[in-house]
């Protein structure tokens, strides 16, 4: 896994630049139903979806900047098909950041599979010269809302995936997963969750608060 303090540096040398010296910086939120913002299916929460909350942080931290953050999510998709769209809906933004969201629904097509869209994916973007982020899964109802604690053991095995991917690319990590787990020690699961498998805007807030950790001047 790179390292939060200059893994962007380039980047963030761009966002700190002022007119006329800046450019553009695109940055695309790529997965399924939460970087799409939805909350309870089928309302779409634009404006309290993480990539939202991710943009406008951004445009706070670095008020100089123009930047475009693009959300090329379709709710219930996996993995293996982001991957097959990833050359069409992503890689032609040339973007400069690239997330990749996908481990709450990869438990459908188990681990190996899994592992090999998320590899090729990885392979694309850094081919294209982009940086990436690969995120841990947000949290669903299989975390026991009674007793806050972890019923889903396949949830976990995909978030340790992803991150043991991050350390064979020496790429970035947004550990919505670690994130989520350590509010619910304190607090109730029900207060992140829209609904039974989608963050509400305090879940993305705490995967917004990860991101940004990325983006230090």
């Amino acid at each position: 896994m790179n390292n939060p303090s200059t893994y962007l540096s380039e980047t963030i040398k761009e966002l700190k630049k002022h007119w006329p010296e800046n450019r553009t910086i695109n940055i695309v939120c790529h997965g399924h139903s939460v970087p799409s913002g939805y909350f309870a299916t089928p309302y779409v929460d634009t404006f309290n979806a993480y990539p939202h909350l991710f943009h406008k942080a951004l445009k706070e931290r670095f008020p100089y900047a123009v930047i475009n953050v693009i959300v090329t999510g379709i709710g219930g998709e996996n993995s293996e098909s982001g991957d097959k769209r990833l050359e069409e809906t992503v890689l032609n933004h040339k973007p400069d950041i690239i997330t990749i969201d996908y481990g709450l629904n990869d438990r459908g097509i188990g681990l190996e599979t899994s592992k090999k869209a998320w590899s090729s994916m990885i392979e694309k973007c850094l081919e294209s010269d982009s940086k990436v982020l690969l995120m841990t899964p947000t949290l669903d109802q299989t975390m026991n809302p009674s007793n806050n604690t972890n019923n889903d053991p396949e949830l976990t095995q995909h978030a340790e995936q992803i991150i043991k991917l991050a350390n064979q690319y020496n790429i970035g990590l947004v550990d919505s997963f670690n994130a989520s787990l350590n509010y619910i020690k304190d607090n109730h699961i029900s207060d992140i969750l829209s609904a039974s498998n989608h963050p509400n805007a305090l879940g993305h807030q705490l995967v917004t608060k990860e991101l940004m950790r990325w983006f230090t001047p």
